[in-house]
């Protein structure tokens, strides 16, 4: 009897993997991942550091991973539906930038919405007999509207293990909005949404599976891509005397480019400069 009851219990579970899943197993690793803690880090074994900003476009081949797919699909969702999933139903908080400062202000999830695009439209509208009714049309946010995120870095130097570490500091998605300068022309306007302390978050993106383009067998979590680095990005800004002025702020067009991957290799060449060869 207990045997019978093991294999009928089996087959109801893949049975129920089946119908939900339309696989043979019941997927539960991704759901059932922690991230990995940070290694202890001592201010004293910090001998160098510096605050960068990145900017991630979604339009690149390389990041689509992170925008698709626009709608949830196959118990996957994109990066920013995972976030707003994370602060309506998990407790993620979302802040406002406030005096230079990323999270200086906590923002409600009515206004992360706001910023998201939501809005209210009251309508007039007349029915068959003359009169004028108001109405009030809820607009909701779209999230494929989400083109872009900025990532606030820190890059140090621990001595202690003489090595060069990164750890993503926040996370900040960019809306595009669209203006109207003139009857034929609509111009892109770059929002930035809310905030997103990446610690806080790092529980709720190792429960979410990203698409792996090698195999669907072994899906990825957005940990996962966050933490190995496993998009393409471009230096926005570094730290810097200026009050932390962007590079768009001193640069133009190529020359922007040009800057961050000056960036780029000052840093690589800081950590090869520490070593004799």
């Amino acid at each position: 009897m207990a045997a019978a009851a093991i294999l009928q219990c089996v087959d109801a579970v893949e049975t129920k993997a089946q119908v939900l899943l339309g696989l043979p197993y019941e997927k539960i690793h991704t759901i059932n991942r922690k991230p990995v803690p940070y290694q202890y880090v001592r201010e004293s074994d910090v001998m160098w550091s510096k605050i960068i900003w990145r900017r991630i476009e979604l339009s690149e081949r390389a990041n689509h991973h992170l925008y698709f797919p626009t709608e949830p699909q196959d118990g996957r969702m994109s990066f920013i539906d995972v976030l707003l999933e994370g602060i309506h139903t998990q407790g993620l908080t979302a802040y406002q930038e406030s005096g230079g400062d990323e999270f200086g202000t906590i923002m409600t999830e009515k206004e992360v919405h706001e910023k998201m695009g939501s809005n209210q439209k009251i309508l007039e509208v007349e029915d068959l007999n003359g009169n004028v009714e108001t109405q009030v049309v809820n607009n909701k946010y779209n999230s494929s509207d989400v083109k872009a995120y900025l990532l606030k870095e820190l890059w140090y130097f621990d001595k202690q293990r003489s090595v060069m570490e990164v750890r993503i500091i926040g996370i900040c998605p960019i809306r595009i909005s669209y203006r109207d300068d003139d009857e034929d022309h609509l111009r892109p306007v770059p929002i930035q949404t809310f905030w997103v302390y990446y610690p806080e978050a790092r529980k709720i993106l190792s429960n979410a599976e990203c698409f792996n383009s090698k195999n669907d067998a072994a899906r990825l979590n957005f940990e996962d891509i966050m933490q190995k680095r496993y998009f393409s990005s471009y230096i926005y800004a570094e730290s810097n005397v200026y009050d932390n002025r962007t590079i768009p702020m001193y640069a133009q067009g190529q020359e922007c480019l040009l800057e961050a991957d000056r960036i780029k290799e000052q840093i690589f060449n800081f950590e090869q400069d520490l070593w004799e060869y």
